[in-house]
């Protein structure tokens, strides 16, 4: 059975160019944009946060802008009552408690509402460097589970599993390799295993393969 570390090194070399894919340009862009994609793909976030970030540039635009003209654009991206409320008053805490910065340690933005760890670690990762943990989502979930590394199903186990058996500074990376290919060969439900590059893998829960 292929450790971590070889999974990391076999899945860098088949997807050289894994990165985030939602389009950002500070912290509090993808702050916005990471949870706009929860339920959505990051392609349809991509487009609507284009004129949404021409429209609100700040934590003081969203904060007081009317919450039906915010729903109005972020519409397509489902949940978008939720969402908007969530982005409101995340913006709110922004100005009331960090001077309209994006926090920059776990503990703080796990204050912020419609923030749980995946986007908390999506946010300090790509927008401060700093590895506090590892962003788990459905693809993590899937493949992380068929190759043995762990058998737990709540994303916050899945972490610990994976942070327990991953250099740290390998962390964010990690995720990006696996989640280009979970969308390009590990798939679900029935991964396509006469493309994948990790040859011994032992396909846990997996029964079909192509």
């Amino acid at each position: 059975m292929l450790k971590p570390i070889q999974i990391y090194e076999l899945l860098k070399k088949e997807y050289p160019g894994a990165k985030i894919s939602l389009d950002f340009e500070n912290p509090l862009q993808l702050l916005v944009a990471t949870i706009l994609s929860a339920q959505c793909t990051d392609a349809r976030v991509n487009v609507v946060t284009k004129p949404l970030f021409k429209r609100y540039k700040t934590a003081t635009d969203y904060a007081e802008g009317d919450i039906d003209e915010l729903k109005a654009y972020i519409r397509s991206t489902g949940f978008y009552n939720a969402k908007a409320k969530h982005i409101q008053e995340a913006c709110r805490i922004l100005l009331q408690d960090f001077d309209g910065k994006v926090p920059e340690t776990m503990e703080d933005l796990l204050t912020l509402p419609g923030v749980a760890r995946k986007t908390a670690n999506v946010v300090l990762s790509n927008a401060y460097g700093k590895n506090y943990g590892i962003a788990v989502d459905t693809h993590m979930i899937r493949l992380n589970y068929r190759m043995g590394f762990t058998k737990e199903k709540s994303p916050e186990k899945i972490e610990k599993d994976l942070m327990a058996v991953l250099p740290k500074n390998l962390w964010n990376k990690y995720t990006y390799y696996i989640l280009e290919h979970g969308r390009n060969v590990c798939k679900a439900p029935t991964p396509v295993c006469s493309k994948c590059v990790l040859k011994n893998c032992p396909r846990q829960g997996v029964t079909i393969f192509k």
